[in-house]
């Protein structure tokens, strides 16, 4: 990347980072409900299961930061609304600057909320401290369950046509993955048949990862984070690829 296409980028990053920050009002919910919902599961969980704790922190993690898809397709429609995406698209800027600059805000909330998550699941509902060991793997889950969820999203942004289109797409698209993926309840309790269809959920893969981490096993990490990697490209494509094509242009809303 050249050094102009750097400073474009950057531009576009703090621009953007001024509207999220404006607006905090979902992320802090997003925050605020999985706390709530971690305790008052954290009893069921500890009577029912063994390693019920960590399923009281990982699963409301993943629940909530899959609903945090909205945001990041909200950072790419807002500019669809405000009619000023096809003046983004005229720019000098190409579809990756574009894209890096919309997202890369976002990115660093999502973190932010999973970090946020992580410390209260740890300091407050009673998940052990990790490992010197794992704080590393738990960073690079945390990163790649972060990028993926990007990339949907983002991805998601250039075929909705309204914040209603987007919502519904996000709220059911936040509880299949959930329930599917053993956020609520752990496949192994599930039917059979949904067992044998929980692994076509990106969150299957990523509480599989969160867990891995935890445990410190880079072995039990390397699949599902190959998954997840593995959606973030297609998903990253094909949003590249509509805004290359137009598709994404204000006239569509």
């Amino acid at each position: 990347m050249s050094t102009d296409a750097f400073r474009r980028t950057g531009l576009l990053v703090r621009h953007n980072a001024v509207l999220r920050l404006r607006d905090p009002a979902q992320l802090i919910s997003y925050i605020a409900l999985p706390m709530v919902l971690m305790l008052v599961l954290k009893p069921l969980y500890e009577e029912a299961l063994d390693g019920g704790t960590l399923q009281a922190v990982t699963g409301p993690l993943v629940m909530f930061s899959v609903f945090a898809l909205s945001i990041v397709g909200n950072s790419i429609l807002v500019e669809r609304e405000w009619r000023t995406w096809d003046r983004l698209r005229a720019s000098r800027a190409g579809r990756v600057e574009l894209l890096l600059g919309k997202t890369g805000p976002v990115l660093v909330l999502l973190l932010l909320q999973q970090a946020v998550l992580f410390t209260f699941g740890c300091l407050v509902v009673g998940l052990p401290l990790p490992r010197p060991s794992a704080v590393g793997y738990l960073a690079l889950a945390v990163g790649i369950w972060g990028l993926t969820l990007l990339a949907v999203g983002a991805a998601l942004a250039t075929v909705v046509r309204s914040r209603g289109e987007l919502s519904v797409a996000s709220d059911l698209g936040a509880i299949m993955v959930s329930a599917l993926g053993g956020a609520l309840v752990p496949v192994s309790l599930m039917p059979g048949w949904a067992q044998h269809i929980a692994p076509i959920s990106p969150g299957y893969w990523a509480m599989s990862m969160l867990r891995a981490a935890v445990d410190s096993d880079p072995a039990g990490m390397l699949r599902p984070a190959l998954v997840c990697l593995g959606i973030a490209l297609v998903a990253g494509g094909l949003a590249s690829w509509r805004l290359a094509r137009g598709w994404g242009r204000s006239r569509l809303m």
